[in-house]
């Protein structure tokens, strides 16, 4: 339910309230866009081989930028990381992991596997509850799991729920098995005296200004050591800003953000309570319990309910109200009110404001290619349907061989554009999604005869119409007044079967459940179909791309695709050798995590065989690895031998097998929708580059040169 809330993360009080820093930042906002001159660079010059110099500067050690700094590492690139945080935060925030973003995790050394491991299991948290109290009437309930969820029919993985803090945990122990290293401000001697080496986390230091009008990116960082202000200058050649929904990067460069803003204010309650947690385990296990009577209004999300961690989000309408009126007494005594008995245990660890905005920025890449912008940083949702964290570490997947092109020579700095060009149509489309599953969420309050909109039409009447001429006091006195009235809306004596009016309004409750109008957890069409339309690919030339489908905001199946921008289809395989233990896998994982790689899949026929062949003589000619996938249909004559006598002298090719799950299941190629004389080529990040439906026309050498031009942008008469 929640989002990543970088901007409210409090761990770095002592840096905010020190003079200086405030200074700076003043000094630093002034410098917009338009003060950027950078100069236009060649290729040649983008990465000048000063070892002062660093590859990939981070900006922002959230779950995105993480993600970023081991996917680049494991590709070769340095990087690091800046953070300004003091410490990582224990607020549970993010939880939902989507299909996609786990089988990216399936490629970050046993991540997917710790994470289902230790998450809940799915029986507590597949479904949504709506309710009087936790320990009251059951309005209705939503199972958000289906059979086909856990039959890796589609996927290989399944989607998990698992909070972002835990994340960040598991996240650190990959950096720290790849050699990274966590500095302190405090701790680190001799910061300032040497460029950063890559392979480092910096805890407690905030980017101030920028400067890119060189051959590099000037970044000035501010820390505070021993009480001083202190200053370091960090030269990189890329600077990516994945800071959070603030991004001091996006403001220092200029980039606007578009859309809709302060779309509600909430404040959210982490506290921690075994007796709920358990009570709740042997009465109404769920994710989210919507929690609606005549005292509160509220939304628990149960990140764990064997541990009995919790987070409620509560409406908030300042100035009226002010965050100290959610002291931990009050918030206490407002849980007991929405669990219907007192607790125990309680034990409030955090309240925070926040506020839920829609918006994309303007641009994701600028200045010459050399600084980007990566999950809330370029995009901020609403948190119905968990697309902010997922949508951010697909942004890095996405750029992260893009990166590693560029540093490796493999492609020219333009090839950064096409992050832009293929990430952003994606923000877009799953904004308006979170919004209209928002606004589905709010389909059940109105129901109930409490229509959000007029709340808020009435707290923004009282802020800037006749109401803000009131004295303070009246306006809360009004606005409180107006909330009780409507809660009492949710009176038992009311909301029964036996009322009229209560009796209709259960009835159109249910109807909401029923035709999946509700706020809805998983969207797999969304979540493992969206495509690239245009970029670092290339579309059929008989291909017409109408306009992209709107988003329902209902559930509906992913449908397998191999067309061009498509991810790669997903089914088992099993891979030949020689060896009696013969592997099984996924076709995803025959593509390459640890280089820049792309991946042929071709049928055992002779044509196929040819442009095999083509493939890797140009893949050598532009400098990039190639690897062709040989997937052949089982009982195949010839299956035995494998491909060794026609791809020889080449070794870099594998023959795999179809799994099928029965006699009567598609084949590889029916899956695709093609014949098995096509090709497909596959990208780093397991999207779908080129292909062939039925055949290559014409000469395979002059069609894998095209191909390779033109993905990676490359004037192939200059290799």
């Amino acid at each position: 339910m929640m989002r990543v809330l970088g901007f409210i993360n409090n761990s770095f009080n002592g840096l905010q309230k020190h003079k200086g820093i405030a200074k700076i930042k003043f000094k630093a906002n002034p410098l917009g866009f338009n003060q950027f001159r950078s100069r236009g660079l060649s290729d040649s010059k983008f990465f000048n081989g000063n070892d002062t110099v660093l590859p990939v500067l981070i900006v922002g050690a959230g779950p995105v930028g993480l993600v970023l700094s081991i996917l680049l590492t494991k590709l070769g690139v340095k990087c690091a990381v800046l953070e300004k945080g003091k410490s990582f935060s224990k607020h549970p925030q993010a939880h939902f992991i989507n299909n996609r973003t786990m089988e990216v995790f399936r490629k970050i050394d046993g991540l997917a596997e710790e994470i289902q491991r230790s998450q809940p299991p799915v029986e507590l948290w597949r479904k949504f509850i709506y309710c009087t109290s936790l320990s009251g009437s059951i309005l209705g309930s939503v199972d958000h799991m289906q059979p086909q969820d856990f039959e890796k029919i589609v996927s290989p993985i399944s989607v998990a729920h698992f909070s972002q803090y835990k994340l960040t945990a598991s996240l650190l122990k990959q950096l720290e098995d790849l050699s990274f290293h966590i500095h302190t401000s405090e701790a680190f001697e001799g910061l300032n005296h040497r460029p950063l080496k890559g392979q480092e986390i910096l805890m407690g230091h905030e980017c101030v200004s920028i400067d890119a009008n060189g051959q590099c990116v000037d970044v000035t960082v501010a820390f505070l050591k021993e009480g001083k202000y202190m200053e370091k200058n960090i030269q990189c050649n890329i600077l990516v800003g994945a800071d959070g929904a603030g991004s001091t990067i996006r403001k220092l460069v200029g980039i606007d953000l578009r859309g809709e803003k302060d779309m509600q204010k909430l404040v959210s309650v982490h506290f921690l309570s075994r007796d709920l947690g358990q009570y709740l385990i042997n009465e109404r296990p769920g994710m989210l319990f919507f929690i609606f009577n005549t005292e509160a209004i509220g939304v628990l999300v149960a990140h764990d309910l064997k541990q009995g961690e919790f987070v409620l989000q509560m409406p908030f309408y300042p100035p009226q109200q002010n965050i100290e009126d959610f002291s931990p007494e009050i918030c206490k005594k407002l849980i007991f009110k929405l669990v219907g008995r007192e607790l125990s245990d309680i034990d409030v660890i955090d309240i925070k404001p926040w506020v839920m905005h829609a918006e994309v920025a303007e641009k994701f890449v600028c200045n010459d290619n050399r600084i980007i912008l990566a999950g809330d940083a370029a995009h901020q949702f609403p948190p119905a349907g968990g697309f902010g964290m997922n949508t951010g570490i697909q942004d890095a997947h996405n750029l992260a061989w893009k990166i590693a092109s560029v540093v490796k020579g493999i492609a020219p700095s333009s090839i950064l554009e096409t992050y832009e060009t293929e990430r952003k149509p994606i923000a877009i489309f799953n904004t308006a999604l979170s919004v209209q599953n928002f606004r589905a969420a709010m389909s059940v309050p109105a129901a109930l005869g409490l229509d959000p909109t007029i709340a808020n039409s009435v707290h923004q009447v009282i802020n800037s119409g006749v109401g803000s001429v009131l004295p303070s006091g009246l306006q809360r006195a009004i606005l409180d007044g107006i909330f009780t009235i409507g809660r009492a809306q949710l009176s038992e004596h009311l909301l029964n079967e036996s009322h009229p009016l209560g009796s209709m309004r259960l009835a159109k409750l249910r109807h909401i459940f029923e035709e999946g109008k509700s706020l809805q957890l998983q969207f797999p069409a969304e979540d493992l179909g969206f495509r690239y339309r245009k970029g670092a690919l290339i579309l059929e030339s008989d291909s017409v791309l109408g306009a992209p489908e709107l988003p329902s905001g209902r559930r509906r199946d992913y449908a397998p695709s191999a067309d061009p921008g498509s991810r790669l289809p997903h089914m088992n395989v099993k891979v030949l050798s020689n060896l009696s233990n013969q592997e099984i896998c996924s076709t995803l994982d025959l593509v390459s995590g640890d280089k820049v790689e792309f991946l042929l899949i071709i049928a055992p026929v002779e044509e196929s065989y040819h442009l095999a062949h083509a493939a890797f003589k140009l893949a050598k000619e532009f400098e990039v690895s190639a690897k062709v996938c040989v997937l052949w249909s089982a009982g195949t004559k010839g299956i035995e031998e494998g491909s060794n006598a026609v791809l020889t002298p080449w070794e870099n090719y594998i023959d795999v097998v179809e799994v099928k799950r029965s006699s009567t299941s598609p084949s590889w190629w029916d899956i695709c929708q093609m014949t098995d004389k096509g090709a497909i080529l596959v990208r780093p990040d397991e999207h779908i580059a080129w292909r062939a439906k039925s055949r290559v026309v014409g000469d395979p050498i002059m069609e894998m040169k095209r191909v390779f031009s033109a993905i990676l942008g490359v004037d192939s008469t200059k290799r």
